[in-house]
């Protein structure tokens, strides 16, 4: 863990010397986060320029289908590993033009266990929780929603077909996650993406990450 830790410091100037602003994407499985990814890379078009580092333990399906949105995209399949590190994210990056990048996502494994005690290098945390999951999951992973500094609720499209309850959700997600910026989304849709959008812009041009 501690080389982690200064392998992630070592990304993170690495990162910020190349102005860019770096986010480290992560939720359980199934929760739409390549939907999510790939939504906001089209929708922020020639504003912001995007490029994705995938981590799966198996396949490389996610990435073929950022790719098809003519998205720069470099897979790291971890095997048995249920985590990305600051290691693999290094070398990932260095397969990728980041001159030519404004935004590097990083999409985590889907697991909302492992990966909180990993630092990446990345500017911001952003976790995600689909309505399809329930209003417990903050409670019942703590450690990764409250090291997030984003939380991101996916497929409000589907909000009344899973009975699921907003006002529970934002209360269990201020308990733990009291200092997380919250919004609510549906990537398929587009609804709510602008408020997603405009935040990302306004990230990219404070904490040093403005224009090259």
């Amino acid at each position: 863990m501690e080389k982690n830790a200064l392998l992630a410091e070592r990304n993170r100037g690495f990162f910020r010397a190349k102005k860019l602003l770096v986010l480290n994407v992560v939720s359980s499985p199934g929760s739409g986060k390549t939907t999510f990814i790939r939504e906001t890379a089209a929708r922020l078009g020639a504003s912001l320029r995007v490029g994705v580092i995938v981590g799966d333990l198996a396949t490389d399906n996610d990435a073929a289908r950022l790719r098809t949105a003519g998205i720069p995209v470099v897979q790291i399949t971890t095997g048995t590993v249920c985590h990305l590190d600051a290691d693999m994210v290094s070398k990932a990056a260095a397969q990728l033009d980041l001159d030519q990048l404004d935004v590097l996502v990083i999409e985590n494994v889907g697991n909302l266990v492992c990966p909180a005690d990993y630092d990446l290098g990345e500017d911001l945390r952003v976790v995600l929780l689909s309505v399809t999951e329930g209003e417990d999951k903050p409670l019942k992973y703590p450690p990764m929603f409250h090291s997030a500094n984003v939380a991101v609720i996916t497929k409000t499209d589907m909000t009344a077909a899973a009975g699921f309850n907003r006002d529970l959700a934002f209360i269990n997600l201020q308990r733990v996650s009291h200092h997380a910026r919250i919004f609510e989304l549906s990537a398929k849709t587009g609804e709510g993406m602008k408020a997603w959008l405009d935040f990302l812009v306004q990230q990219r041009t404070v904490d040093g990450h403005g224009p090259r």
